[in-house]
């Protein structure tokens, strides 16, 4: 059986237990540690939170310093990168050391694992989030941004990519159940979505 291992941000933590329930039988399911942590404040990247593209660089270079090795590894970032500063504008990881820190996260990604599979980061919408959230903003042209730089990244270098994005955005601002995150239904979907595109992609 295929083994999958998830590093991502808060929008997997709250898929993933359906996810790993959609996928038994066919794929063994597994995820960076520390879920209860980082369920304590999912806008707090810790524990299972994968956090920005930095963090999830640091985490691979530290695995693989140690050797481990991934059969499938499904991976991905962006929501905390795109947080805005309301004081002055600046993002937390801006989208040019966005891409640089994909193009070492892909290459350590490949090098780790028999295959990778790439997650579109899910929209913000700002009407929503910022009405919300004063300690950070989010923007929906950031969404759009840096899915972009991911998706050339991606398809440059053969990974697949799961259009999570896309599908989310078909719900409708109806789908948030805060200022980013999404209502139990909608995860279950999402959840759905991924497990039937990994098993379309691995048959």
């Amino acid at each position: 059986m295929r083994q999958l291992f998830v590093i991502g941000d808060s929008i997997s933590i709250q898929y993933g237990p359906y996810l790993r329930s959609m996928v038994e039988g066919k794929f063994g399911y597994d995820r960076k540690r520390g879920e209860e942590q980082a369920l304590v404040d999912l806008d707090k990247p810790v524990g299972a939170n994968g956090g920005d593209s930095a963090m999830l660089l640091d985490y691979l270079r530290e695995e693989h310093s140690r050797g481990t090795r991934y059969d499938i590894l499904l991976l991905n970032c962006g929501l905390h990168d795109m947080k805005t500063s309301p004081r002055d504008g600046t993002k937390q990881v801006p989208l040019e050391a966005y891409h640089g820190n994909l193009r070492e996260i892909v290459e350590l990604a490949k090098a780790m694992a028999n295959d990778v599979v790439w997650v579109r980061t899910t929209d913000a919408l700002e009407e929503i989030h910022n009405a919300k959230s004063k300690s950070f903003y989010r923007f929906h042209a950031d969404a759009l941004a840096y899915n972009e730089t991911a998706d050339r990244m991606m398809k440059a270098s053969g990974i697949p990519l799961v259009d999570l994005y896309g599908f989310s955005r078909t719900f409708g601002p109806e789908a948030f159940g805060d200022h980013v995150h999404y209502t139990d239904e909608v995860r279950k979907l999402q959840a759905a979505f991924i497990a039937g595109y990994l098993d379309a992609l691995f048959a």
